[in-house]
């Protein structure tokens, strides 16, 4: 059979058309889901801060033990086929240095969302600018209220129990079991010891104006807190409320034991942790020291039957053999994680940021791990609290023992 040259012509065009289609098909069919910035079929990219140096710089082992969680999750094939790129930056604790390096992040790098990034001021100076772009600014890893505030800031959420839940919680424990004591309180003059500040005297109600009869603050670039502790201690307090983070913390610890003096001491959760504060400033000095949790103590005996405890132990070793598993702040790494990756997985292939936000007002009993047994995370579009619960513990000079059971703030 013959054909003329225009019939040729055409079928050679049928076939190339044909061909280009059938080229495009894989292609088409590789493409799994819907997607935003900073997600695709291979990559899902999160942003984080966190203060790897400065005077805050002990927090910055938390970042680096989500990090580590997340290599685990990728070295067990990622969130649904889709590798975690966790980009941290150090922004020294500096709300300053915070806005530099979000805006890096989101318009740079691109990430999907901001996750877990560590301080109250430091995420308050970009809430409008996050919010205002529609970009998650997810578990942020302060207890601040206003990271719940669904209204105002609909792309925010917090992820632990408010600083303000705290101060009520201290408040409880106080009226019940020192009703005529004299409070001290040492607070940080920023945003976590107002909010904490708050919530205290809220607790307190009207007995707060008498049962407060000090009240001094501290700013980060304070070199020493100890003038304060001489005062506190010359008013006759007898119960001290230590609003501070880690490094003010371990100072007030060991001027308390230096000056003799014995209050009832209440250490903000921030700085509960074993191995950056209470070690330093010595287990014989923090002995006595009330603290509230809603993290798993390594050491408890709930601990030594906990799954994921082993879990989290091997992952430490494997990922971040520097950092100490016992430290509570490398806990809670792991913890806030899981919830991450937990939202990811809800958000199967529809990786948009409004779905991401979707999908973190929706987490329904949701056990994270390393949790208080008895703790669940839940959410609602008009709940931006996951978790809400805290326990009261005793360090016993070695460890701490909750004495509570979980309690709402």
């Amino acid at each position: 059979m013959t054909h003329s040259i225009d019939e040729q012509r055409r079928r050679a065009l049928k076939l190339g058309a044909m061909a280009a289609l059938s080229g495009a098909l894989p292609m088409t069919a590789l493409a799994k889901g819907t997607y935003d910035v900073g997600a695709s079929d291979k990559e899902i990219k999160l942003g984080n801060l966190h203060p790897y140096s400065g005077p805050a710089s002990a927090y910055g082992t938390c970042g680096k033990s989500i990090e580590a969680y997340f290599k685990k999750v990728n070295a067990s094939g990622g969130v649904n086929g889709r590798r975690i790129n966790f980009v941290t930056l150090d922004d020294a604790y500096n709300p300053a240095k915070s806005v530099e390096m979000t805006r890096k992040l989101v318009e740079q790098e691109e990430v999907l969302c901001m996750f877990a990034s560590l301080g109250s001021s430091q995420n308050i100076a970009v809430q409008k600018y996050l919010n205002a772009r529609k970009v998650p600014q997810l578990f942020v890893n302060a207890g601040t209220t206003r990271f719940g505030d669904y209204k105002e800031f609909p792309w925010t959420m917090g992820w632990q129990p408010t600083y303000q839940a705290e101060g009520r919680i201290y408040a409880r424990h106080i009226l019940e079991n020192h009703p005529n004591a004299k409070i001290g309180v040492l607070m940080q003059n920023d945003d976590f010891g107002k909010d904490n500040m708050k919530g205290l005297l809220d607790g307190l109600g009207d007995k707060a104006k008498t049962m407060i009869t000090q009240h001094l603050t501290y700013d980060l670039t304070d070199p020493t807190i100890d003038s304060a502790l001489v005062k506190l201690k010359s008013a006759g307090c007898d119960v001290f409320v230590s609003i501070t983070t880690p490094k003010f913390a371990a100072q007030a610890i060991r001027k308390v034991a230096e000056l003799g003096w014995k209050p009832a001491h209440y250490l903000a959760s921030v700085s509960q942790s074993v191995s950056a504060v209470l070690k330093p400033a010595g287990f014989e000095n923090a002995k006595g020291i009330i603290s509230a949790a809603y993290i798993m103590e390594t050491s408890s005996p709930a601990a030594a039957t906990d799954p994921h405890m082993k879990n989290y132990f091997a992952i430490m070793k494997e990922f971040y053999p520097s950092g100490d598993p016992h430290d509570t702040l490398n806990v809670l790494g792991y913890s806030m994680g899981a919830t991450m990756v937990q939202v990811l997985k809800q958000c199967g292939d529809e990786l948009t940021r409004a779905n991401v936000m979707k999908q973190a007002a929706n987490l329904k009993n949701f056990p994270a791990p390393l949790l208080f047994p008895g703790i669940e995370c839940n959410t609602s579009p008009t709940d931006y609290y996951p978790v809400k619960q805290k326990v009261l513990q005793r360090f016993n000079g070695q460890q701490y023992e909750a004495f509570t059971k979980p309690l709402m703030g």
